[in-house]
């Protein structure tokens, strides 16, 4: 799967927030952190950057996939 190279952080929080149960905390600084408690308890800070760097939305990406039980790209897919 290739990552999108104009996600933006905001995109990504609408998104997780939409359509995987994420709900968002509070914000730190350019940072906001979404939390989940089903089927587990995740926490995860997105930057509010415009585009996300790769290596950020794949990290990102990774984590909510374990978090989740789902593939990678089905996350993006949705």
């Amino acid at each position: 799967m290739k990552l999108p190279r104009d996600l933006s952080g905001l995109e990504l929080i609408r998104l997780l927030t939409k359509n995987y149960g994420y709900r968002r905390l509070n914000q730190e600084g350019s940072h906001i952190i979404l939390q989940t408690e089903s089927p587990q308890h995740h926490r995860i800070a997105v930057p509010d950057h415009n585009p996300l760097r790769l290596g950020t939305l794949n990290a990102i990406l990774n984590s909510v996939s374990r978090a989740k039980g789902i593939g990678k790209d089905e996350i993006l897919g949705s």
